[in-house]
C-alpha cells in the first residue's frame, strides 16, 4: 500500500532523524549550540515563557549566539513579576532579539471582550491569547526550541529531544534534565530566580489560571488546579496530540 504521508511530511520525518543523529553524544549546550549556531542558523528561534525554570536554557542560548530570536507570548494576563523578569534577564544575559507577541486585538474582541474566558472555555482562552500569536511568528523558522522536561509527568513524561509539530521541527535540549540539574546549573551561574519562586509559584502562567503549590507538590500542580487541562497549547499540535519522531 503507498504511503499516506505527503512528501512534506516525509521529508520533516527525515529532517527529524537526521538532526537527532546529529546531535549524538551532545549535552544539552552542546546540542543547542549545533541547533542555533551551525545546522539552522538564522533558521531557528527560542520559545520560552520567562518562567521558574526559564533562566537556565536563555542563559545557554546566550552563551551560543545572543542574538538568536526569543519569542515571548505576551497574553496580556501575565503577572507583573514575569513581564519584568523578561527584562531582568534579556539584560543580564545580553539577549539583544527577545520579542514579545500580543494577541490579535481582533481576536481578543470576538472571543473574549471581558477577559473572563479562561473561566468558561480555557482551552479557547489559550488558543487565543497564546497559540495563537505564537503560531503567526513561527512560520519564518524551521526549527523552535523549548524548554520542556520529562521530570515535569503527564504528558511531558516521554517527550523527546526533538518532535515535530505542526510542520516544524522542535528541539527540546533539557529533555532529560530533572530540578536537581537544573538547580545545580543556576547555582553555578549564580542565575537569578523569577520573583514569585519564593511565593511558592513553583511554575508561573497567566495570573488567573496560575496558583502557589507545596515544595513537594508537582511544579506544575498550580496551572488549571482542579481541572483537566494540563497544557495551555503551544507544545500539542493541529491534531490535539503531542507529536512525535518516527523511526
Amino acid at each position: 500500500m503507498a504511503s499516506l504521508k505527503s512528501e512534506y511530511r516525509l521529508a520533516l520525518e527525515a529532517g527529524a532523524q537526521a538532526l537527532e543523529a546529529a546531535l549524538s553524544g551532545l549535552d544539552a549546550q552542546g546540542a543547542l549550540k549545533r541547533c542555533l549556531a551551525e545546522i539552522f542558523k538564522g533558521e531557528s528561534c527560542v520559545v520560552s515563557s520567562f518562567g521558574t525554570e526559564s533562566a537556565v536554557i536563555l542563559h545557554m542560548a546566550a552563551q551560543i549566539a545572543p542574538d538568536t530570536p526569543v519569542l515571548f507570548v505576551d497574553t496580556g494576563q501575565l503577572f507583573d513579576e514575569t513581564l519584568a523578569y523578561r527584562d531582568s534577564l534579556a539584560e543580564r544575559f545580553g539577549l539583544t532579539n527577545v520579542r514579545s507577541l500580543t494577541p490579535s486585538p481582533h481576536d481578543i474582541a470576538a472571543d473574549d471582550p471581558d477577559g473572563t474566558l479562561h473561566k468558561t472555555n480555557p482551552d479557547l482562552c489559550c488558543h487565543v491569547r497564546k497559540t495563537l500569536p505564537l503560531i503567526r511568528a513561527l512560520q519564518p523558522y524551521k526549527v523552535w526550541v523549548s524548554g520542556r522536561k520529562r521530570y515535569h509527568g503527564g504528558e511531558r513524561a516521554d517527550i523527546p529531544r526533538v518532535e515535530i509539530q505542526d510542520g516544524k521541527l522542535k528541539l527540546n535540549p533539557l529533555y532529560d534534565w530533572d530540578a536537581e540539574a537544573l538547580r545545580a546549573y543556576s547555582r553555578e551561574h549564580d542565575l537569578p530566580q523569577h520573583p514569585l519562586l519564593k511565593q511558592k509559584y513553583l511554575s508561573v502562567g497567566c495570573v488567573p489560571c496560575t496558583s502557589p503549590v507545596a515544595p513537594d507538590d508537582d511544579p506544575r500542580a498550580g496551572r488549571w488546579a482542579g481541572q483537566d487541562k494540563t497544557e495551555c497549547g503551544i507544545h500539542i499540535g493541529a491534531d490535539g496530540t503531542i507529536t512525535r519522531t518516527t523511526g
